[in-house]
């Protein structure tokens, strides 16, 4: 059985993962523009890893100047079957302290429709299950492997995503607090719904850094805290990431996860009426199911 392929997603302050060994740069270019930088991809322990900082070395992208189709489709390339999404949240729960970490389980969108998050159109229509957002297995795995390097993790829990770049009102905070809503980012989202029509599997690390500004008793938030706790963050998050993704080796499974084969009844349009162009562009993810 061939060995997993595991790729990182590094957030605010995760633009390189040391460790990695046989380190190579690689530069793509896709049907959907270039990726937010180059794929860095090596060894790290026994896992095959491929790394990609979602702002671009030096944070030079805002959340909606992300090129996810670009970044997702990479990672497709290159064969990776699990990603492990690094993001910086602010916490939307009292119980959520700033730096514990969270790994969701749920997604509300409150983005502004500016982004791409779907690989279909231009000729064919595709339609996935997305009800449970996020692999339960690849999840579990990153919630043991919290534990076990000492982290406060909270297993579960719902990921707001605002459009940005800009933090929310106070109004806007109370809002969603009164949703329920756990934690609240700005990029997570894409993300997961083009690893899921990737048939990736997708799991968040989640950092919280902050109580946005609903919380009375703390400073609303400002890029001065959050960079404070990314700094005490990070070095505990790629201590989570090697654990899992060794241990995702470890298990050396065929997954069985219904991300695997998540396009299998998803697509609706007529093998015959679909355009040559898109048939080569998504060749990599809709191939198998094409012949």
């Amino acid at each position: 059985m061939k060995q997993p392929v595991i790729g990182v997603i590094g957030g605010s302050g995760l633009y390189e993962i040391e460790g990695l060994t046989d380190v190579r740069e690689v530069n793509l270019e896709t049907p959907f523009g270039a990726p937010s930088d180059v794929y860095m991809t090596g060894t790290l322990g026994e896992a095959q890893m491929v790394f990609l900082p979602r702002h671009g070395r030096g944070h030079r992208l805002l959340p909606s100047e992300v090129n996810y189709r670009a970044n997702i489709y990479g990672m497709k390339t290159l064969g990776v079957e699990h990603i492990i999404s690094v993001s910086a949240v602010g916490s939307m729960k009292e119980e959520i302290v700033p730096g514990h970490i969270v790994v969701p389980d749920q997604f509300f969108d409150r983005t502004q429709g500016k982004r791409a998050s779907t690989f279909f159109g231009h000729g064919i229509v595709g339609h996935v299950q997305f009800a449970d957002p996020v692999c339960a297995d690849l999840s579990a795995i990153l919630v043991d492997a919290a534990q076990k390097v000492g982290a406060t993790v909270h297993k579960g829990g719902t990921y707001v995503c605002i459009e940005g770049p800009n933090f929310s009102t106070r109004a806007e905070s109370h809002i969603y607090r009164s949703w329920g809503v756990d934690i609240i980012g700005m990029t997570n989202l894409p993300e997961a719904r083009l690893a899921r029509e990737a048939e990736i599997c997708y799991g968040t690390l989640a950092l919280a850094t902050d109580y946005d500004c609903w919380h009375e008793g703390h400073d609303d938030v400002s890029v001065e805290a959050v960079i404070a706790i990314i700094q005490q963050n990070v070095a505990i998050a790629k201590n989570i990431i090697n654990i899992a993704a060794n241990n995702i080796v470890q298990q050396r499974q065929q997954r069985d996860c219904a991300c695997a084969e998540a396009l299998r009844f998803a697509i609706m349009t007529d093998k015959s009426l679909i355009p040559s162009e898109t048939l080569q562009a998504l060749e990599p993810i809709i191939g198998k199911y094409m012949s």
